[in-house]
């Protein structure tokens, strides 16, 4: 299958280097690119690309409300945030708003391709340590208890445990271990979460656990 690919960037010569990445690639298709949010959103519109990868300062509408645009429109979209520092409360929130991850511009050819390929497949790409310094430095959990968020109240006890796990950075098989049952048990749990909170994968599981207080900062 053929993974196509929307370049969302203000700066012409770096949607030209991403183009020529993309390009020599057989299984990754360069469909079109923007300048700016609001001409980002037009094309998504238009070209239904499998991935986009999006800026996420630019003038007009900016990543962030790009992304929240075309998450909320379609949720089979996955958006990568491209950014030139890790640690920025803009990525943060796009994020929230629905991206799948997030790469600094001066990621290497071979790992952007990785990245396309892996959000493409539904993985989300964003380390936890990562993730967890993101949340730890911007978000105000709310503390835990029966304030919990409402939605919250939906999950089993088994669900809430996993998704507590998810806040901490544990991969499936890492919570399968830990809660002695079989990973195919977490996948199903895992998804159950998912349609229960209307999540769109890890990343979004992992802020909601920070700011309902599942899990809360590391002592520093």
């Amino acid at each position: 299958m053929t993974i196509r690919v929307l370049v969302v960037d203000d700066q012409p010569l770096m949607r030209a280097a991403f183009e020529m990445t993309l390009r020599a690639e057989d299984d990754i298709e360069h469909v079109g690119e923007a300048a700016d949010g609001r001409e980002a959103v037009e094309q998504a519109r238009l070209l239904r690309p499998d991935v986009i990868l999006m800026d996420i300062r630019m003038p007009e509408l900016d990543g962030v409300e790009a992304t929240r645009i075309l998450a909320a429109e379609d949720a089979t979209t996955k958006i990568l945030i491209l950014t030139t520092f890790d640690i920025d409360e803009y990525v943060l929130e796009a994020l929230k708003a629905g991206a799948s991850g997030f790469l600094l511009k001066d990621v290497r050819p071979e790992e952007l391709v990785h990245a396309i390929r892996s959000v493409a497949d539904g993985d989300t790409l964003l380390a936890p340590s990562v993730t967890r310094r993101l949340l730890e430095r911007f978000i105000e959990p709310r503390p835990p208890g029966p304030e919990l968020a409402l939605e919250l109240r939906t999950l089993t006890p088994t669900e809430r445990t996993v998704l507590t796990l998810i806040g901490r950075g544990r991969s499936n098989a890492e919570i399968a271990a830990e809660l002695f049952v079989a990973d195919t048990t977490v996948r199903t749990h895992v998804r159950h979460i998912f349609e229960k909170l209307g999540l769109r994968d890890r990343v979004q599981a992992v802020v909601l656990a920070y700011s309902t207080g599942l899990v809360t900062p590391t002592p520093r």
